[in-house]
């Protein structure tokens, strides 16, 4: 066998499931599981390893198609496959999923309490998430994304904090219930025409109906937007990351938020194009919502693990206005900020689960002082925010860029809009440096609380959390000087995303810059797109 022919993607989606398995037949003498840590570190750097091989291997960055295809029968009565490949869109997100996961199960030391049960978990939803954004198959995506849902629940109400139960439940209920949609979604469109598939490509080349475009596209919109997720089907994130234990956070934080960006190119984008163009300044207008809500939200957050999950939200805002952009170099923004917002969101929620592991508080009025006790997380918590705010040099920089300067040229909307837009984006930017230094001043060096810094050990960070955070930090710096790092990639494959949306929308031509008014103009073509002209 070539390792053309080595079936990659197979391999890296079961290599962690199936060593689970064996998770309950590692001998633990102590009870603290050591020997089984150990083995989950194992596993995650192999499976990695297979993933960066297969990417440097057999990757073709000027390949836009689906590349490591593999495809064999499952149910072949209603055609039924397991199929799977990766493009620009998804093998960003695939490597992203085997590096954050590694360091989750390097931060998951600590965790001692059912600590088989935890690793077997964690790589159930490595196999998971990654199968996610590899199945070409639209049935066996719903049942990847619903199976990947009940490792979270569970490691969110078995190792939670006080509220665990109700946050766990509400997540769930949130999550299952929107995933409704994608079933629906998925029978309808394998339905249509005189073909049943399932598969993908072959969904993607049938010609529908504008108004099963529109039904279909709302109903894969409200699943995506609950877990990108898009305000107001927002409010289960505070709750989860409010509850969640460190590794879980970079988890929730570092790939599933991305499963919904991912899904609303891959279906919403690129097998409903026409109706995209209708949806496309509603998705503006979210993301802008997004951006400002929640920046404004995190201001009066006194709990830190819901300051930072309303800052993530506020940051995936971006991704919404790149996606309805129409420009090739705001499609790149959008997928370079849910890698960049992976990197960063990861490396804060760590952080806040090493200074409450020290602080024993999540209060920002009861941490006050304690910069001088641990000088190493105040570097690395400086750090990882200056990231978040998007300081130039660093990836969030960059991402942000690329989606304001590809929204603000884009030709489908119109100079005012597009003024409106940009203004409203770079008063969320403006409004994130102001809650971020703000709560590093409240934490590191704010009034000193006596009763902490006496009371409680403050020891400073340990090499192996030094070694995480530098771990995330490197590709984050790299990115943000060189981001032809991540971009080169996906290039190909926005350039063909971008060029598909613009084809199904005839009427989008440039006007002229005086042509300010906000009004829908529809095509007479057949399209029958609004654009906004």
């Amino acid at each position: 066998m070539t390792l053309t022919q080595f079936p990659w993607l197979t391999t890296v989606i079961f290599l962690p499931i199936v060593a689970c398995i064996a998770i309950p037949f590692i001998p633990d003498e102590a009870g603290k599981g050591r020997p089984i840590r150990w083995y989950a570190l194992v596993v995650g750097l192999v499976d990695f390893a297979l993933i960066v091989t297969a990417f440097y291997t057999q990757y073709d960055f000027s390949n836009p198609g689906m590349q490591l295809v593999e495809s064999y029968d499952w149910i072949p009565q209603i055609g039924l496959k397991w199929s799977v490949g990766a493009d620009g869109v998804s093998m960003p997100l695939i490597l992203l999923t085997g590096f954050i996961t590694t360091l989750a199960i390097l931060a998951a030391w600590p965790v001692t309490m059912k600590p088989r049960l935890f690793y077997f978990l964690v790589l159930a939803m490595y196999g998971g998430q990654i199968a996610v954004f590899a199945v070409q198959d639209m049935l066996v995506f719903f049942l990847v994304w619903e199976l990947e849902l009940i490792p979270v629940y569970l490691l969110l109400s078995i190792w939670g904090g006080y509220k665990r139960l109700y946050a766990a439940t509400k997540f769930i209920l949130y999550t299952a219930g929107s995933s409704l949609f994608i079933l629906v979604a998925a029978l309808a469109m394998a339905f249509y025409g005189d073909t049943v598939t399932f598969d993908m490509h072959a969904l993607g080349l049938k010609e529908y109906g504008l108004t099963f475009q529109l039904l279909v596209y709302g109903g894969l919109l409200v699943a995506y937007a609950v877990k990108l997720p898009i305000v107001p089907l927002h409010t289960w994130l505070p709750d989860a990351h409010g509850e969640a234990t460190a590794p879980v956070h970079m988890l929730l934080a570092g790939i599933l938020l991305k499963m919904g960006g991912y899904a609303l190119i891959r279906m919403n984008v690129e097998m409903l194009p026409a109706a995209h163009a209708y949806f496309a300044p509603a998705l503006v207008v979210l993301g802008v919502v997004n951006i400002i809500y929640a920046a404004l939200t995190s201001f009066a957050q006194r709990n830190l693990k819901r300051k930072i999950a309303y800052s993530s939200i506020s940051h995936m805002g971006f991704v919404l206005i790149g996606i309805a952009s129409y420009t090739d170099l705001g499609l790149s923004g959008a997928v370079l900020q849910m890698v960049s917002h992976g990197l960063i969101g990861a490396s804060l929620f760590f952080l806040v689960g090493a200074t409450y592991d020290r602080t024993h508080t999540l209060i920002l009025e009861e941490m006050g002082g304690v910069g001088k006790k641990m000088p190493k997380i105040f570097a690395m918590f400086t750090a990882c925010s200056m990231a978040s705010l998007a300081l130039p040099g660093m990836s969030g920089f960059v991402a942000e860029l690329m989606v304001f300067v590809g929204f603000f040229t884009s030709d489908a909307y119109s100079v005012t809009f597009r003024l409106i837009v940009v203004f409203l984006a770079a008063v969320g930017v403006i409004l994130t440096p102001i809650y971020l230094l703000s709560m590093l001043r409240e934490i590191f060096f704010g009034a000193e609380n006596k009763e902490l810094v006496e009371h409680e050990v403050l020891t400073d960070a340990e090499p192996r959390e030094v070694f995480i955070i530098a771990c995330l930090l490197v590709p984050i710096i790299g990115i943000g000087l060189y981001p032809k790092i991540i971009t080169q990639i996906y290039d190909s494959k926005t350039l063909a995303l971008t060029d598909r949306m613009r084809a199904s929308v005839p009427s989008l031509v440039k006007v002229a810059a005086a042509n300010g008014a906000i009004a829908p103009k529809v095509s007479v073509l057949p399209a029958q797109a609004p654009i906004l002209k």
